[in-house]
């Protein structure tokens, strides 16, 4: 039996604590699981270590974000002799079969190199639709896989590839971090699943969406909860690093200089004035993203300490 390890990041998780843990506990497929809380004030922490004694629990001081928590995970997992990580968020939980129909699905995949991360289907936590995130990254795939297709007509395929999956659940076996590496520590809370990604692309790895396997993400059902003018900066940063983007840095600056200077010809100056900001920024962080750029080409397993 394959040796799997559950990596939950938690901040302030009582509402979702019991069944997130006892799923775990109900598994068909025995797992493992570590938690690294980033600084929890609701109790959780004790809550968690009283009732789910099995857990291993890590207690960070500080907020350490999404990102580095997991690295956290990830390093101890792996030392442990982990054959696969599973990421999943505090507000989600598994059904019984669900792990064992992925690792199904991967025992008897013709090729297993390119398995970079292997997803279950999110549905909501009313349990009763599709998470709706997972209906936005279906539909940008739509020409590719055809799943809407072949979901209308019932003749769902074992696994179908999209571009993104994002982290709430996360199948990822050991070849995927002895590779890609954790997470990029420049991105606190955002962006970080993107950046990830792009890696995964880069080392000619697939993300594959399971859809006999279904788990709960029980996330705010808005493609608005996300500011995006908010995480702007994120976005471009994500695109600066991308090792699938040779000349990222300067294109980057170069659009923005030109929509600096488009939007103070058309006088909408608070505009060109927040270009112009983000801009500076990036001049300024020149050096440091060019320092990660080479580090996520040339060095295996970043950002890990394996």
């Amino acid at each position: 039996m394959p040796k799997i390890y559950f990596i939950i990041v938690t901040y302030n998780a009582m509402k979702w604590a019991e069944r997130c843990f006892t799923s775990l506990r109900h598994s068909s497929v025995p797992v493992k699981c570590i938690v690294v809380d980033n600084g929890s004030t609701d109790g959780s922490q004790d809550y968690i270590k009283i009732n789910f004694p099995e857990v291993d629990f890590i207690q960070s001081e500080e907020n350490l974000g999404f990102g580095k928590a997991n690295n956290i995970g990830f390093e101890k997992a792996y030392k442990e002799g982990a054959d696969f990580f599973y990421l999943m968020n505090q507000d989600a939980w598994l059904y019984e079969d669900s792990l064992e129909i992925l690792l199904n699905v991967y025992n008897s995949h013709p090729n297993k190199d390119e398995i970079g991360i292997l997803s279950p289907v999110h549905i909501d936590g009313t349990e009763k639709k599709l998470d709706i995130f997972l209906d936005k990254y279906i539909s940008y795939n739509c020409d590719k896989t055809r799943l809407i297709s072949d979901l209308y007509f019932q003749t769902l395929k074992p696994i179908y590839e999209l571009d993104f999956m994002n982290a709430a659940h996360w199948f990822l076996p050991k070849k995927t971090i002895e590779i890609v590496g954790g997470f990029n520590p420049f991105f606190f809370h955002y962006g970080e699943d993107n950046e990830y990604v792009n890696r995964l692309h880069y080392h000619k790895k697939k993300i594959f969406l399971v859809p006999e396997s279904k788990v709960v993400h029980d996330g705010k059902q808005s493609l608005e909860k996300i500011d995006y003018n908010k995480y702007k900066d994120t976005t471009i940063e994500t695109k600066i690093l991308n090792p699938n983007l040779p000349n990222s840095l300067q294109q980057e600056k170069k659009a923005l200089l030109q929509s600096i200077f488009k939007n103070f010809l058309i006088g909408n100056i608070n505009q060109a004035k927040k270009h112009f900001k983000t801009y500076q920024n990036i001049k300024k962080n020149a050096i440091k993203f060019s320092k990660i750029k080479e580090k996520i080409i040339k060095e295996p397993h970043c950002f890990l300490n394996l």
